[in-house]
């Protein structure tokens, strides 16, 4: 999507929808897109977007080390970075390494809550299916011992990232139940529709008390 068609909504969007928690509008690829098939300066998104839609948090993915690039980068590039996302309109950071690997997520962690007046929302990544009893590796426990880590690690939010879909409604209402037990931090709940069961894997995780879930408008949902 090009800055321009966005922010042709924001403005109306954020006056009708008030009670939106974030908007999720930069980070992960959009430096990609922006630079190499928009020709656009994703900073200008950032800067332009904040100003159209005061009222509602920005939100943005931060692949921890990696940044938004497809690299590792040096510790002092990557605090940089978020410093500067911060001082150009960023209000939290959906922080997350896509094989758990919580000791890449720690400097992101530190350097949010530490550099910025920002919130630092560190996500586990779901896999697998908690409610198969010969799932021994990814089984509720593990889930449950990473939410403590990232929690006693300064994350603010605690973020459940389902981005293959695999989420179902009872692993949901399991998962949700237990992480709220677990932890006193908030957690988000981010899922998508790949096996077309995502409304009501929403609707169970509501139900057990989730603070907060990531939805689409149609157009780019399903």
């Amino acid at each position: 999507m090009r800055t321009k068609d966005i922010l042709a909504v924001a403005e109306s969007y954020a006056k009708n929808h008030p009670e939106v928690f974030s908007v999720e509008m930069w980070g992960g690829a959009t430096f990609d897109v922006c630079m190499r098939f928009l020709k656009e300066d994703p900073w200008w998104r950032l800067q332009a977007i904040r100003e159209k839609m005061p009222n509602i948090l920005t939100q943005m993915l931060l692949r921890s080390s990696n940044a938004v690039g497809y690299t590792a980068y040096p510790d002092n590039l990557v605090e940089k970075f978020i410093e500067k996302s911060a001082e150009n309109g960023m209000d939290i950071f959906r922080i997350f390494d896509s094989l758990n690997w919580t000791k890449s997520m720690a400097l992101s962690v530190k350097t949010v809550r530490e550099e910025t007046n920002s919130l630092a929302e560190a996500c586990i990544c779901y896999t697998g299916n908690i409610m198969n009893p010969n799932n021994q590796k990814f089984d509720l426990q593990y889930y449950i011992d990473m939410a403590k880590e990232l929690e006693d690690m300064g994350a603010h939010i605690l973020g459940i990232k389902d981005m293959a879909g695999l989420l179902t409604p009872f692993a949901a209402e399991k998962l949700i139940t237990t992480l709220k037990k677990s932890v006193d931090i908030p957690i988000h709940l981010h899922t998508h529709d790949t096996s077309s069961v995502q409304s009501a894997t929403y609707l169970k995780a509501v139900e057990a008390g989730v603070d907060a879930v990531d939805v689409a408008l149609s157009s780019m949902s399903g």
